[in-house]
């Protein structure tokens, strides 16, 4: 009989979790992506208990993720998943772009073995940094988890497709809307709160395979009060290809807006329609519904649909 993998890889990729200040009492005035992911396992000494693997796969304020960096880590996390002694493997990311990059993977690989993200709201030097307790937390999911990509925060579990950054500055920074989070982390133990997420089907990455400064121009605009769809029209002048527009409660848009996103569909920019609102769907309308997605969310969608 074959030993289960106990293997877990984790890639560091940069952030808050990985930030330096030159006073341990800012929480802000820091700089992203200064510590090595082997640095930041140091930080965790209940981390030896595990057969880990380390690699740094960037060193990014996640405000600044870019399309070559999302095609790297897909490719790096499929070839590790691949491999038959890694049981899982665990991303640290800043949070800023965290929920999309891990809608990406989700999307991309629906890996059958568990993809868990995790960051920190205070950099490496704080007084009381949140960066060690969160990786811990990550790699417990990781051990136990069967499958997916989730995120781990504040002892909270949470799927790729419900978390959103729901707060500025608070430790407790991510939430799962519509359901709440998918499980808790207690005392090294993963306790789940509901079932697993459902598994889709995997994109693959045939879908993202052209090179990244290749992959199409897609916006995200709002409705709001005096909206006037200029910035459309602006867009479209430039060779925009797609278009997520966060609506105002149902996806609703004002009716100049409306008929910029109209002539810009006559035009083959591809459009979807969310909204502002922190939860629920979109329900009919005549354009297209971006269903319970985000608005960067559905960009992510949109970006994947015209890679197609």
């Amino acid at each position: 009989m074959q030993n289960k993998p106990e293997r877990i890889v984790i890639l560091g990729t940069g952030g808050t979790i990985a930030g330096k200040a030159a006073d341990a009492a800012d929480n802000v005035g820091y700089v992203a992506g200064q510590v090595s992911i082997e640095q930041l396992v140091a930080a965790a000494p209940p981390l030896a208990a595990y057969e880990l693997e380390t690699e740094q796969v960037a060193q990014l304020d996640s405000k600044d993720m870019d399309f070559a960096t999302w095609q790297r880590l897909a490719q790096i996390v499929d070839r590790h998943l691949a491999r038959p002694e890694v049981a899982a493997v665990v991303i640290t990311h800043g949070t800023d772009t965290l929920e999309e990059s891990a809608f990406f993977l989700q999307r991309v690989l629906a890996p059958g073995k568990p993809v868990v993200f995790t960051a920190a709201m205070r950099p490496s030097t704080a007084l009381a940094p949140d960066g060690p307790q969160n990786l811990l937390d990550a790699v417990v999911v990781a051990s136990q988890a069967k499958s997916g990509v989730l995120a781990v925060m504040s002892g909270k579990v949470h799927g790729a497709d419900r978390l959103r950054k729901v707060h500025s500055y608070a430790v407790e920074a991510f939430a799962s809307v519509e359901g709440g989070p998918l499980g808790v982390v207690e005392e090294g133990r993963l306790r789940w709160l509901g079932a697993p997420p459902v598994q889709a089907d995997a994109l693959g990455l045939a879908r993202i395979k052209i090179d990244a400064d290749a992959w199409p121009w897609v916006e995200v605009i709002q409705n709001h009060a005096g909206a006037d769809g200029r910035v459309v029209d602006a867009m479209l002048s430039q060779g925009v290809q797609g278009i997520v527009v966060a609506g105002t409660g149902n996806g609703t848009l004002s009716e100049r807006l409306t008929a910029a996103l109209v002539r810009a569909q006559a035009q083959g920019v591809r459009v979807l329609r969310s909204t502002r609102c922190d939860a629920g769907p979109v329900i009919g309308g005549a354009l297209p519904s971006a269903g319970a997605l985000s608005p960067v969310k559905a960009r992510v969608e949109l970006l994947l649909q015209l890679l197609a």
